[in-house]
């Protein structure tokens, strides 16, 4: 099932959302991950709006937890907390909506955690633990992503990931695009996480650094990639209709 994100959704407000979505639907998309970032979070007052428009074009909808300005690995436990509760809110919301997964961003470094490993680690997977309650509580997959290369992001690759997330019943959300900014070992990831893969991310890039391009206008090796990727929700995270247009021709003309 191939969906595309609202990475591709340019408007400030939802006012375009509904035409945009019949557009995706028209390039025969499957669902829409509701991408709950700035300036269209997921939210009490406007959930039954994302819920009526996908159900009048027959999608399925996916959700990004929301990560700018969150750190669920801070020290600071009232910005830990504060983190959690909007995660919270979030997993809530997408199982009301019927979402098929939540994707959630790992915590990320700062100063004093790069001081002090341990403490970090523990503070992380103490919030990743509460997370995987809610997956069960609201009965909806959470996948936790693995990170681009960039100075503080986490989870950079497969080994760090599991290190976080090991001997947790919480899955996992494979953003090929990311890895390939990284250690670029897909073969590695896909082996160590198996089953626990529940949903895609796919886009392109040079190799050295996030760029969400079209699939084919970088350096992801598609053709090895893709029929080595698990049965599962895909997403593609690129810019605009156009972009998912020529990225879903890519993975036609793949086969």
């Amino acid at each position: 099932m191939i969906g595309l994100s609202m990475t591709a959704y340019g408007g400030k407000s939802l006012e375009g959302f509904e035409a945009w979505v019949g557009s995706a639907k028209e390039l025969g998309f499957e669902f829409i991950e509701i991408l709950s970032e700035w300036p269209h979070y997921l939210k009490r007052e406007n959930a039954s709006f994302f819920r009526e428009v996908l159900d009048s074009y027959g999608l399925k909808a996916t959700v990004h937890a929301p990560f700018s300005d969150l750190n669920i690995a801070s020290f600071n436990e009232r910005i830990r907390e504060a983190s959690l509760e909007v995660i919270s809110e979030t997993v809530e919301l997408a199982s009301e909506l019927g979402a098929l997964i939540v994707t959630v961003h790992p915590g990320h470094c700062s100063p004093i955690s790069v001081k002090n490993r341990e403490n970090y680690l523990e503070i992380h997977r103490r919030s990743l633990m509460e997370i995987t309650r809610w997956s069960e509580e609201y009965g909806i997959k959470i996948g936790v992503e693995n990170m681009p290369c960039f100075p503080i992001l986490d989870a950079q690759n497969c080994d760090r990931l599991m290190e976080i997330i090991g001997g947790m019943e919480i899955d996992v959300t494979f953003d090929v695009g990311h890895l390939n900014t990284t250690t670029r070992n897909f073969d590695r990831f896909i082996e160590l996480f198996g089953g626990r893969i529940v949903h895609v991310h796919l886009h392109d890039n040079s190799g050295k650094r996030d760029e969400h391009l079209s699939l084919g206008d970088g350096t992801v090796p598609w053709k090895r990639v893709v029929p080595k990727l698990p049965d599962v929700t895909w997403a593609l995270e690129v810019s605009d209709l156009k972009s998912a247009r020529r990225s879903l021709e890519f993975l036609r003309n793949l086969h």
